[in-house]
């Protein structure tokens, strides 16, 4: 595992009750690549990034209510865990809580800090319905609720027509590329308006994978200037094209290109894809895969997978094995050691596919 260098990073996790996450301790780097088979529990470990960032929002039990009450947050339920408890550490930062189900379905903090040195609790409050991490005064804040805060989780899974990042929408909604893609011509539009360097590189990006791609075509709707939809043009041509006119595939890729290439002043804390490998065509995954390594430079990526060809694409220290055994996940790194022999002779994917370092389908 290559370490985080920014103390703002996650540095460690664990995760007690979550899900099919029974326990987790996992220590984080600056590349986090999730491999396992289908169930196994990766998008359980991705979706309590959310719950963070949905928690520290104040919007808890709005949470808890549309997921069904407590009983689907907690592993197998409260008749048999009790609590959803974590900790969080960011070098010698913390935050941790612990959530506790109430009889009327909601869920509530039996505690909830920062702490500094992996001691001293400041401000450790108990009771309430909403998160309080904001009214802590100490300078821990600063190195922990301003990172988890964020954190954004992307999920381009939906290229439907009904799909929002087809959809028109306001102009204006340009403050950061939203985790659907929802407002990605609003946000490329102020890329070319603003960040014009970035915006050539994510459209000189976009033309390796997709060659007959000529440029975005960028404009308010006609019938209101305040709003604006994605349209694009082919190469040589001047004739506009709407967003459902590209393939699953290459929509994918636009909105990763601008998510991995969007300037320093937008990037998240952390990003995190679940399966940004979907509908991308070989090539185009290496390209991808160059774009991760190359973020996680300077920014922490967490991303899960089930392509070989991607997996082919890292370091055996990147890996996170998944597997479920019993209805409990569990989180490992490969022992990179043991495996040397290995990859003398085959590649990652390879070692994958025989179930040498595990997350495949078990009986």
């Amino acid at each position: 595992m290559k370490p985080v260098t920014n103390r703002t990073h996650l540095s460690e996790i664990n995760i007690y009750g979550y899900k099919s996450i029974e326990t987790c301790c996992l220590s984080m780097g600056c590349l986090n690549v999730m491999i396992g088979a289908n169930g196994a529990g990766k998008s359980n470990f991705i979706s309590f990034f959310k719950l963070i960032s949905i928690m520290l929002d104040h919007r808890l039990q709005t949470l808890v209510g549309k997921s069904g009450g407590p009983d689907s947050l907690l592993h197998f339920g409260r008749k048999q865990t009790e609590s959803l408890s974590a900790e969080l550490y960011f070098g010698n930062n913390g935050y941790k809580f612990t959530l506790e189900a109430t009889n009327d379905n909601r869920m509530m903090f039996q505690n909830e800090s920062l702490f500094w040195n992996m001691k001293g609790d400041f401000g450790n409050y108990s009771g309430h319905f909403e998160s309080r991490a904001d009214e802590h005064r100490s300078g821990v804040k600063q190195y922990t609720l301003s990172t988890m805060t964020g954190w954004r989780v992307y999920h381009f899974h939906d290229t439907s027509d009904s799909a929002k990042v087809k959809q028109t929408h306001r102009l204006n909604d340009n403050e950061y590329l939203r985790e659907d893609g929802s407002n990605l011509a609003a946000f490329l539009y102020r890329l070319k308006q603003h960040q014009e360097k970035h915006y050539k590189r994510i459209v000189k990006t976009i033309k390796l994978v997709a060659p007959f791609f000529g440029d975005f075509f960028l404009r308010p709707t006609t019938d209101n200037a305040d709003f604006i939809q994605l349209e694009w043009t082919e190469v040589e041509q001047d004739i506009p094209f709407k967003a459902s006119e590209l393939s699953d595939g290459t929509l994918r890729f636009i909105l990763l290109s601008t998510v991995l290439l969007q300037p320093e002043e937008f990037m998240p804390s952390a990003i995190i894809i679940d399966e940004p490998e979907l509908g991308l065509h070989p090539y185009a995954i290496n390209v991808l895969a160059d774009l991760i390594k190359s973020a996680s430079e300077d920014h922490q990526i967490i991303v899960s997978t089930q392509s070989v060809e991607l997996v082919n694409q890292f370091d055996l220290e990147d890996l996170i094995i998944v597997d479920r055994h019993k209805g409990k996940s569990t989180f490992t790194r490969p022992d990179i050691e043991s495996l040397s022999g290995w990859l003398e002779e085959y590649s990652l994917g390879d070692i994958w596919k025989k179930n040498i370092i595990g997350g495949r389908p078990q009986k």
